[in-house]
C-alpha cells in the first residue's frame, strides 16, 4: 500500500536540512521509497519534503518517518502521513 509523508521544515532551518541531506538521501535509497523530493519556497530553497512509500501498513509508514535522519535532526515543524491511491503512473 502507498503512503505519502508530507513534511514542513521549521523556519530558518535550511542549514539543518543541508547538514543532514546525505544521511537522508542514503536512507531514502535504502528503504521502500518509490518517489521523493523537496518542496521549494519562493526563493527556490528547500523547505519541506514529499515522500511516497510502498509499505504494508500505516504503522510501517510511521516507523519509516520516525527513523528519517531529518526527523532525528528535529528539522520538521509538521509531518503528515496519508494513505494514497495511485491512479496514474
Amino acid at each position: 500500500m502507498f503512503y505519502v509523508v508530507i513534511c514542513t521544515d521549521k523556519p530558518g532551518h535550511l542549514e539543518v536540512r543541508q547538514a543532514n541531506r546525505a544521511d537522508h538521501v542514503a536512507y531514502l535509497k535504502s528503504t521502500n521509497v518509490t518517489q521523493a523530493g523537496p518542496f521549494l519556497d519562493a526563493n527556490g530553497d528547500m523547505c519541506g519534503s514529499l515522500v511516497i512509500l510502498d509499505v504494508a501498513d500505516r504503522a510501517e509508514a510511521e516507523a519509516w518517518a520516525a527513523a528519517d535522519p531529518y526527523k532525528l535532526a528535529d528539522l520538521f515543524t509538521d509531518v503528515r502521513i496519508e494513505a494514497w491511491n495511485r491512479v496514474i503512473g
